[in-house]
């Protein structure tokens, strides 16, 4: 191509690099290796959840390729608290050349600055979709002002922690921690506890033993009981294990007979581990032991009492339903939980961890393990139910709430029918009173930003605190609540140690020390890259993460600003794809807690719903509705940018129908698209025309005045520039086929949306939707170039040559000797001629050609020759109706007109249409 996306070198606006191209090889080599180990390359990213979080890497090369465009305003440094402003060789001079060099075939020159202390002066940009605050953390490194807003208010809370993350003292949010650790961790970790199978038993106590009041060893400030059953049970040994996680089964009694029913899918407990490797620890349903065997599939022999069971074969069915052990009754989970008023919670197994075996140096197997529950772990845990009950005053510290009738709760996966009407019920007893006496420790640090990390670690460790967790069977691990981005009930929980012990997932001190090692790389930010291969961290830039940065709570909106901003880099909602003031709730509750009195947006019984923009069936908010929200937004967006300003976004959505109404969007608001790049996605599916979602980065700029076209002329464009586009990826990178068809797209974009509105097809204005079908056509199936477009083509050739033909003819379906044979060309005395409507040799071979139409129909005669012919009688003022009489007038004879009109700028083509075709249809 002549020259790259974006404005002809004659505009005053210049052509961005990430306009120009994107080193999507370098930028997907790194985002492999984030999206499995966030915690070494983007700790910040880890803080907290939040759904659907992109990729630093992917956002620091849209900042690099976006920002970076004025040698003028752009330092460079080596990584290093001690590097100076020349440690970059080159200053610049060099900075001008790294920007200038990319283009579509070599993007990387630029790339060279990724693993650099990089500073661009005097720009402002915009996310007003912050959401997780990927975009701010990494505008923040080039020392930009950034600016973002999220309608969410826990969205606003995680991205405000991990701006001021790096302007926290590390030794006092240390200090703080270790003062609640102090007020609580003892008061929390006695409740997980179980007697060690490594451990010794001793002499049960004697009745005037002053320990034989306090069985558990809880030290408690409360007297607890227990049942003689149990008491007679007890017996006191010279140590504990800790509990990692405690196994629960939601019970029921079978209707029919009355039967208590455990609903286990199968009695799988975990799968074994060391000397076990490849076995299976199973619950026996006839002695409830956990024991080990060697296929959960097959039919197995409990080691404990001889028992010969199926352990894949539980009582549960994939419908949902449960069968009676005893009568063999089947009834529906949900239609017994409503009759019954609920269901039981049992407790049925442990895994456990053990310090004390662990610092003796035992073997690991006999340090960490499963085993049975026994009248320790049930009177451990009535003991924690009897003090939620006596503690009043923790209630304040536990939402009180209903949960809000939505989409996830009352349609998708109805959690109401399952016995979950307030916040409370998706927690137990003892979880309540640990989160609780925890949160309220928090309360009580008097450093507004230490305690805001510490209820954000709180926070983040909930996911690995309700009964919604399950464990991973294959990994032996707990899983969070939101693994599915939904609230899905289950009939086997597992119940997390609230504090944690030195194993284990999702704690809170484990949180803390994700959060710590968080704050630690705000104020000493690094970057990981590949070289050669091998991935290589920098030393520590001088600027910590978040400087002149901030951030706010509303509906994007109601952003007053015009003209002010120099990027918008931003990933906006995609249609239904999540619902996250549903899902956000679950955090909301409890930070609201300590936040209430601090800001007004946490004052409400659940976020923002309504304002939301994305299609929710609950609120009878349609594909519309968000069609219309987003180009309100966009509508905003345009206005808050600088007439230079540049749109930067991801985008993740599969269909044709999608992109059109996101281009249309972009257009009619006053956007061109310039640029689209695939960053992390399964795009090779997009070229067979499979269905698809992807990951893309989109680049618009505000547009000029759109001209008219014809359709029939764009699409020659459209072809042109997608082969063009093709060859120079295939010849110059190494690119995935779905990859280079990504970027195709995005430059076919360009051409449309320097249009958009003004498209005609046949005397019709073509839709945004329309186009970007015709666009995946394209780049899915190739160039179906034929002689006439092939001779269009030339028309707009200025002085046409032999060799243009020839050029033009590359990749087409059409040849030279074709458009000879057409007398559609000839060379004569060495001038090149094109077989116009006026060339005697073209109107002698036409006349021949409807002299000896067979039929009379015009079937034997391309609508080209149709359409010169009628010109050439219209230039003499000759009739045309006779031939129109008999000739078919089909749309693409009228786009070829306007085709025509556009190639020659030839309106009597167009008149010809309007004026004479449309008489005799």
């Amino acid at each position: 191509m002549a020259q790259e996306s974006g404005r002809s070198a004659d505009d005053e606006r210049n052509t961005l690099p990430i306009e120009r191209g994107f080193p999507i090889e370098r930028v997907n080599e790194i985002a492999a290796k984030e999206g499995r180990a966030k915690i070494h390359y983007r700790p910040i990213a880890t803080m907290h959840k939040w759904w659907a979080r992109r990729l630093g890497c992917v956002f620091r090369t849209i900042c690099l390729y976006a920002l970076v465009d004025d040698p003028e305003t752009v330092s460079v440094r080596e990584p290093g608290r001690n590097a100076s402003l020349d440690s970059f060789v080159g200053g610049t001079s060099d900075v001008q050349r790294l920007v200038e060099s990319v283009d579509l075939s070599d993007p990387e020159s630029l790339w060279e600055l990724y693993p650099k202390d990089v500073q661009v002066e005097g720009k402002k940009i915009l996310d007003p979709f912050m959401g997780g605050g990927t975009s701010l953390v990494e505008a923040s490194r080039f020392g930009v002002e950034s600016v973002g807003y999220d309608l969410n208010p826990v969205a606003w809370l995680v991205t405000k922690k991990q701006l001021e993350a790096g302007r926290t003292d590390l030794g006092e949010l240390d200090a703080a921690f270790e003062s609640v650790e102090d007020d609580v961790r003892e008061e929390i970790t006695r409740y997980y506890r179980t007697p060690c199978p490594n451990a010794e038993r001793e002499d049960p106590r004697a009745d005037d033993d002053p320990a034989a009041d306090d069985l558990l060893g809880l030290d408690a400030d409360f007297e607890y009981e227990i049942g003689d059953d149990a008491r007679d049970e007890l017996a006191a040994h010279d140590h504990h294990a800790e509990v990692m996680y405690e196994f629960w089964v939601k019970e029921l009694d079978c209707v029919s007979c009355g039967t208590t029913v455990p609903l286990f899918k199968d009695y799988r407990v975990a799968s074994g581990r060391y000397e076990d490797d490849g076995r299976y620890n199973v619950f026996c349903p006839a002695c409830e032991s956990v024991v080990v065997v060697d296929d959960w599939q097959s039919e197995s022999t409990c080691s404990e009492c001889g028992h010969e069971w199926v352990p894949e074969r539980g009582t549960v069915s994939r419908g949902r339903e449960y069968t009676c052990t005893d009568c063999g009754q089947r009834y529906a989970i949900t239609d017994a939980i409503r009759e019954q008023g609920g269901f039981d919670l049992r407790q049925y197994a442990v895994e456990y961890y053990c310090e004390t075996c662990d610092d003796r140096g035992l073997d690991r197997s006999e340090v960490k393990g499963y085993k049975s529950v026994g009248a320790f772990d049930e009177a451990l845990y009535d003991a924690a139910e009897q003090a939620w009950e006596e503690r009043d005053e923790l209630r304040e510290y536990v939402p009180d709430e209903a949960i809000p009738e939505g989409h996830l709760t009352a349609e998708r996966n109805p959690i109401f029918d399952h016995g979950y009407h307030d916040w409370t019920d998706m927690f137990n007893a003892r979880q309540l009173l640990c989160l609780s006496s925890l949160l309220r420790s928090i309360d009580r640090i008097e450093d507004r930003n230490l305690r805001e990390l510490l209820l954000l670690t709180f926070s983040d460790s909930l996911m690995f605190q309700s009964t919604f967790t399950i464990y991973n069977l294959a990994a032996n691990k707990i899983e969070g609540t939101f693994r599915l981005n939904s609230f899905v009930p289950q009939v086997e929980i597992v119940e997390n140690n609230v504090w944690g012990t030195r194993a284990g997932r999702g704690t809170f001190s484990n949180t803390y020390e994700k959060v710590r090692r968080a704050v630690e790389y705000a104020a000493n930010p690094t970057e990981r890259y590949v070289s050669d291969g091998e991935t290589v961290e920098t030393p520590p830039f001088a600027k910590p993460i978040g400087d002149d940065a901030s951030v706010y709570q509303g509906d994007m909106r109601t952003i007053d600003a015009e003209d002010e901003y120099d990027a918008v880099i931003t990933d906006p909602p995609y249609y239904d794809n999540l619902m996250y003031s549903e899902v956000s709730d679950y955090f909301y509750v409890w930070q609201k807690l300590l936040l209430e009195d601090e800001y007004d947006w946490f004052e409400y019984d659940k976020t923002p719903r309504a304002e939301s923009i994305v299609t929710n069936p609950f609120l009878d908010k349609t594909t519309e509705d968000f069609e219309s929200e987003l180009h309100e937004a966009f509508t905003v967006i345009h206005r808050a940018l600088k007439d230079d300003g540049v749109l930067a976004f991801t985008y993740h959505h599969s269909d044709s129908e999608s992109w059109g109404e996101l281009l249309a969007a972009l257009c009619d608001v006053g956007f061109e698209v310039t640029a689209t790049a695939p960053v992390s996605a399964d795009s090779n599916k997009f070229i067979s025309g499979e269905a698809v979602e992807f990951d893309i980065v989109i680049v618009a700029r505000p547009a000029d005045e759109r001209e008219p076209i014809s359709w029939n002329s764009l699409r020659r464009r459209i072809y042109r520039t997608a082969e063009e586009t093709r060859e120079r990826l295939e010849t110059d990178r190494n690119l995935a086929q779905g990859d280079i068809g990504v970027v195709e797209m995005g430059r076919c974009f360009h051409e449309y949306s320097k249009h958009h509105g003004e498209v005609r097809r046949a005397g019709d204005i073509m839709t945004a939707k329309e186009v970007v079908e015709e666009i995946y056509g394209v780049v899915q199936h190739g160039s179906d170039i034929g002689e006439i477009d092939l001779f269009l083509d030339l028309l707009e050739v200025p002085d046409p040559t032999f060799d243009d033909l020839n050029k033009l003819a590359r990749g087409t379906d059409a040849t030279p000797e074709q458009l000879e044979d057409a007398r559609l060309y000839r060379t004569e005395d060495g001038d090149f001629r094109l077989g116009t409507w006026d060339d005697d040799k073209r109107i002698a071979y036409l006349r021949d050609r409807v002299e000896s139409d067979r039929d009379g129909d015009g079937a034997d005669l391309t609508d080209l020759d149709k359409a010169q012919f009628l010109r050439y009688r219209w230039e003499h003022d000759k009739s045309l109706a006779e031939y129109v009489d008999r000739w078919s007038v089909t749309d693409d004879l009228r786009a070829l007109c306007e085709g025509l009109a556009d190639a020659t700028g030839d309106d009597a083509y167009r008149k010809l249409l309007e004026a004479r075709l449309g008489e005799f249809e």
